[in-house]
């Protein structure tokens, strides 16, 4: 009886729960999960790897950097032949991804080369897009920039939220691995260069990155809200030292129609409209962080 290929795990979130699921569900030999420790100043929302991975008892590992020599070493010592990573958020050193000889992979949140980076569905939701996906592809040096195995896509409405999206986009990563897997373990997986041309990167976001900028269009920042809303950290404005947490906006309701005015200013109280670049936004939930002013009133200007 052969033995099966030793696969070395790294994941986060629900979608590297997913797919370390599907693994553990076929019966794959996955020798460890290194993922990493939940942020106590992060919103889990999520369901995490490390559930799937105990329930099975499969090792966890939650190393702050595994690209240190003792790391390494106790990778090595694994005799990983494959290494998969999904949503796994540091940098994994080339030194480990050439360990396994059946190759390194990540299944990255877009449709690559558009989004590498972090935080690609919320980027994707901020730009409007239509469209978004997962992909899989060899893991090189640089970030999400090696070669395509294979992704699927799926459509998303102008008015989803990040979380939404990131709902139907989920599963999509299982459904590749599923078509992909036993190519990857066999040695036999085809793969495509990415097309640079096409390639863009993000960073990721801080929740300082949720300040309004209203000298942009309605859209743009409807498109904002919509990215970092509940239950990321949120889009934010800010008057007399008091913030203002604006969890959703309309840009088309009765209030705005035919409202201009200098961009952050403060155009009607109730309901709350403020101005923008190209129109206004109706701010229809909303949050204050500190203390609000003690007079709020039309001509105010927010920042």
């Amino acid at each position: 009886m052969s033995v099966k290929p030793r696969i070395l795990f790294f994941g986060y979130s629900e979608v590297g729960y997913a797919c370390l699921s599907l693994l553990l569900e076929r019966g794959d030999n996955v020798v460890a999960l290194i993922t990493h420790e939940d942020n106590p100043h992060e919103k889990i929302w999520f369901k995490t790897p490390a559930v799937a991975a105990r329930e099975k008892g499969i090792p966890v590992f939650t190393p702050e950097s595994v690209n240190t020599p003792e790391w390494r070493e106790r990778i090595a010592a694994l005799q990983p032949d494959l290494i998969l990573s999904v949503y796994y958020r540091h940098m994994i050193g080339t030194k480990i991804l050439a360990l396994p000889p059946l190759g390194a992979w990540n299944m990255h949140g877009s449709l690559l080369p558009k989004y590498r980076g972090r935080a690609p569905i919320n980027w994707a939701v901020l730009h409007g897009e239509s469209r978004i996906g997962m992909t899989l592809h060899r893991m090189v040096k640089s970030a999400d920039a090696g070669a395509v195995v294979d992704q699927a896509g799926v459509d998303i409405g102008p008015r989803d939220t990040a979380e939404q999206a990131f709902r139907k986009v989920l599963p999509c990563a299982p459904a590749v691995l599923a078509r992909q897997i036993d190519a990857l373990l066999a040695g036999t997986v085809r793969e495509t260069p990415q097309d640079e041309t096409q390639a863009n990167y993000f960073g990721g976001r801080k929740p300082e990155d949720g300040r309004i900028p209203w000298a942009q269009s309605s859209r743009q920042i409807f498109n904002l809200i919509r990215a970092v809303t509940d239950p990321y950290p949120g889009a934010f404005t800010e008057i007399d030292g008091a913030r203002l947490m604006v969890w959703w906006a309309e840009t088309d309701s009765p209030a705005t129609s035919g409202r201009r005015g200098a961009p952050g200013e403060v155009l009607c109280i109730a309901p709350l409209v403020v101005a923008t670049g190209d129109g206004a936004l109706e701010l229809t939930r909303i949050e204050w962080r500190g203390a609000p002013p003690a007079i709020f009133q039309v001509g105010q200007r927010l920042a």
